[in-house]
């Protein structure tokens, strides 16, 4: 799973090395530029976060997975619930019904990071809006 996270560090430390600049500077606070690359990089993570939750187990044998997790594999409960593992979200990949393969922290940070991205852009717009009718008013 570590080699299908390795594409995505180079963006990640670009992402990192452009929003950083502003914060050292102490420039942030009047940046929309930086609000938006803030919304940029949470987006980022949520999406490296779906890619960790949907690749959980990473075998297309589950009962495979489920035994190299050390859980037995029930094979009728994951039939009665088959809609759950075709859905986009939340993601499950259940074992049993008290064991699942997707990390307990894949699901909310799929609802936070791009709730942050949201916020952040929204302010980044915002500020921008802003300067730009004090610049007019000049």
């Amino acid at each position: 799973m570590t080699l299908l996270l390795l594409p995505l560090l180079l963006p990640v430390l670009t992402g990192l090395w452009f929003w950083s600049r502003p914060l050292l500077r102490g420039t942030w606070r009047r940046d929309p530029a930086w609000y938006v690359w803030t919304g940029a990089l949470l987006l980022l993570g949520a999406g490296a976060a779906y890619l960790v939750g949907s690749l959980a187990g990473a075998s297309l044998d589950p009962e495979e997975a489920c035994h190299r997790a050390g859980q037995p594999y029930d094979r009728e409960y994951r039939r009665a619930n088959f809609d759950e593992y075709t859905r986009w979200f939340p993601l499950h990949d259940r074992c049993h019904a008290d064991y699942d393969l997707v990390p307990a922290w894949v699901n909310p940070t799929l609802v936070a990071l791009p709730a942050g991205a949201l916020v952040s852009v929204g302010y980044g717009v915002g500020l921008g809006v802003v300067r730009r009718g004090a610049s007019r008013c000049r």
